[in-house]
């Protein structure tokens, strides 16, 4: 019995023909990374934390130096509440839980929150 030759299989093609003669061309896409969204940690004013312990949180946690935590704790004041810092989402709940803790150690009732940056 005589034996056929062994054929090898053809390999697919892989850019296909269309019935014009055409080749068909994929486009590549670049991926736009976005920045992460930002949020801003804001000192909320009250009548009973002493102006020193703020000025002090602001030098301690956020590290301002005594002009721009002074700045910042009379914009607290006079207009019920100011920027502290602005950090992406995780960093600034630590931050406002770090303020939390520090007035509820000293016992003052300031308060702190985390909004995103409009």
């Amino acid at each position: 019995m005589a034996s056929q030759p062994p054929t090898t299989p053809r390999p697919p093609e892989f850019f296909p023909q269309h019935e014009g003669g055409d080749a068909a061309v994929l486009e590549r896409q670049t991926l736009q990374l976005q920045p992460p969204p930002m949020y801003q940690v804001v000192m909320l004013n009250d009548d009973f934390t002493p102006m020193e312990f703020v000025i002090a949180v602001l030098q301690e946690l956020f590290a301002k130096d005594k002009e721009e935590a002074t700045r910042i704790m009379l914009k607290i004041h006079l207009d019920g509440r100011g920027v502290c810092g602005v950090y992406s989402r995780d960093v600034a709940a630590t931050k406002v839980d770090q303020v939390l803790e520090a007035a509820q150690q000293a016992g003052h009732p300031l308060q702190a929150v985390s909004e995103p940056v409009e």
